[in-house]
């Protein structure tokens, strides 16, 4: 191993995606293939090692500590994962372990405390506090067969934890193991730290996936645990495979600490720099953040949630004037609001513009949002748009036919005919995509879980439209209910900005070259992080494996007899 080789490339390969995570696993994953120490010469043979646990097996049957022992399946070739080193032996789980079984069946009772029961949920991130664990009800000679000691493993069978294990390393009360839980009772002559390590690499969980599959509810026996082929270490090695995990866990621990430090300060940078533009006090200063942030955009955008965060940035800044100039020879929105309410007007009544439920209370004398440029005029959602629910239809329809179909979350399939016959905008009405913004072709039909937004395309843009609707952030304004669900009555009061219709294009182009930049910005940062986990790769190839130049791995016999127990 060498730790200055990943010190010195970590800054370039950590924004790789879950790149301590996977050196973690890498870590494991050599440690049990025989590549993260040197074999010695002088280490006595796993083989010999193997004996003498069948030995303890045999004595441990004769004096009845544990039950009769099923025959272990004959190892084929096909099932090696890889070629171990010489003096390692092959052999399954249940051939190195006493026992394994499942648990107790019993009722947590908190008020009982002689005998603790641990379940599934007690264990969190390799620990458990004993003090918390309720107790149950249960005979001595149970308590005896079910009773944890110091050195079991027990495994989850089941749910969303299931593979999990727990090395139990003190008892300082007396326990049983629930039902959801799977021990394997390892030999004392196998290391139950190794068999730990064992459990959490990637060849365990490989096997584990393959044993598990076909079922409804994802969960694993002791059937399949006990199948599990394990390439057995001598036991001196054992013991410094897992001195040298530790170590290298240990730096993986610091360097996770430096990676949170690092993107803590780059996410403060840009969060404030963003903060700076949405709330800049006059257009001088507008332009004095702006010049900063495109000149560091490199560091201000690091990760994709910092490109989202400057994508809303510029549609706030947008739909507020302060990406595209003011012309004085604009016709003011006033008039163009006036010419809006005579639409809404002759609009009313009609099979899709109805008037709101409740009126629009006029826009009060309150502190305004923000400063509004000349020309640009206040107005409520309501009195520029209109909206109503699409049309239901089934599964069945959506199978044939050429025109999109929009829900909530864009296109959902494909009808034989429209309901909408010009581009329009839907938003999504209920669940989770409650408030998204979607624009349809010229035709497509809109169902009943998105509204079709009806306005005057004369007097104001589509596309400045939709920034100003995704702008406003409309989620936020749903229902306090389970399901969220968004409504006119909620919609309609929002107050917002409306520009010049000049203006409007002006926006729009200035957005789109803005969103233009964003989309590079994006691809670099994919190809950026593409290349950084193609040198993760490298760089743990190398790290890792520097020490064991030119060790050269036999195909490992197997050391136990075929139908041995």
């Amino acid at each position: 191993m060498n730790p200055e080789l990943l010190l010195t490339h970590f800054d370039r390969i950590s924004d790789a995606p879950d790149a301590i995570p996977r050196l973690r696993l890498f870590v494991l994953d050599l440690a049990v293939r025989g590549k993260l120490v040197e074999q010695d010469p002088n280490d006595e043979p796993a083989s010999e090692l193997l004996k003498r646990i069948q030995l303890e097996k045999a004595r441990l049957q004769n004096d009845g500590e544990i039950g009769p022992q099923k025959p272990v399946p004959e190892i084929r070739d096909e099932e090696l994962p890889f070629l171990a080193p010489s003096a390692w032996s092959w052999a399954r789980l249940a051939a190195i372990s006493r026992r394994i079984h499942y648990g107790f069946t019993a009722s947590a009772n908190p008020s009982l405390k002689d005998v603790r029961l641990l379940r599934i949920t007690d264990i969190q991130n390799n620990l458990v506090d004993w003090s918390s664990v309720p107790g149950c009800e249960i005979a001595e000679r149970e308590v005896i067969q079910y009773k944890l000691q110091q050195g079991d493993i027990l495994i989850a069978r089941t749910g969303g934890t299931i593979g999990k294990t727990f090395l139990v390393n003190q008892m300082p009360v007396t326990a049983v193991f629930a039902s959801y839980l799977i021990r394997v009772q390892k030999s004392s002559e196998f290391y139950d730290r190794y068999l730990k390590l064992f459990l959490e690499s990637p060849v365990y969980w490989k096997q584990l996936q393959e044993g598990s599959r076909g079922g409804g509810q994802p969960n694993v026996n002791g059937q399949t645990l006990g199948k599990m082929v394990v390439a057995v270490p001598p036991l001196a090695e054992q013991h410094r495979i897992v001195a040298k995990a530790d170590e290298l866990m240990a730096l993986c621990d610091r360097l996770e600490v430096e990676q949170r430090e690092r993107e803590t300060r780059r996410d403060s940078l840009s969060a404030a720099s963003l903060h700076h533009l949405n709330n800049c006090a006059n257009a001088e200063a507008l332009r004095g953040y702006a010049r900063f942030c495109l000149g560091h955009l490199s560091r201000l955008t690091t990760r994709p949630v910092h490109i989202q965060q400057l994508r809303q940035t510029i549609l706030n800044l947008a739909v507020r004037g302060q990406l595209a100039p003011q012309d004085p020879n604009d016709e003011p929105a006033s008039k163009l609001l006036q010419r809006i309410h005579d639409w809404r007007k002759q609009a009313e009544g009609t099979k899709h513009v109805r008037a709101p439920r409740k009126s629009l209370q006029a826009i009060g004398e309150t502190k305004p949002p923000y400063q509004l440029p000349n020309g640009w005029q206040w107005a409520r959602l309501g009195e520029l748009i209109y909206i109503h629910s699409g049309d239901g239809l089934t599964a069945e329809a959506m199978e044939d036919g050429c025109i999109p179909v929009f829900g909530g979350n864009g296109i959902a399939g494909y009808h034989d005919t429209p309901n909408i016959s010009q581009p329009s905008i839907v938003i999504g009405r209920v669940g989770y995509y409650c408030g998204s913004i979607h624009v349809t072709p010229a035709q497509a039909w809109v169902t009943d879980n998105a509204f079709i937004t009806e306005f005057p395309s004369d007097e104001i843009l589509l596309s400045f439209l939709v920034l100003l609707l995704r702008a406003t952030n409309l989620k936020e304004n749903e229902k306090a209910t389970a399901q969220p669900v968004i409504s006119g009555s909620k919609v309609y009061p929002i107050v917002v900005g409306l520009p010049p219709f000049a203006e409007q294009h002006r926006i729009v182009a200035k957005v789109n070259e803005l969103m233009r930049l964003c989309d590079q910005l994006e691809a670099r940062l994919n190809a950026a992080q593409t290349e950084t986990s193609q040198l993760l790769e490298s760089v743990l190839h190398h790290a890792l494996n520097d020490s064991l130049q030119g060790l050269h791995h036999r195909e490992v016999r197997l050391a136990i007899p075929q139908g041995a127990t």
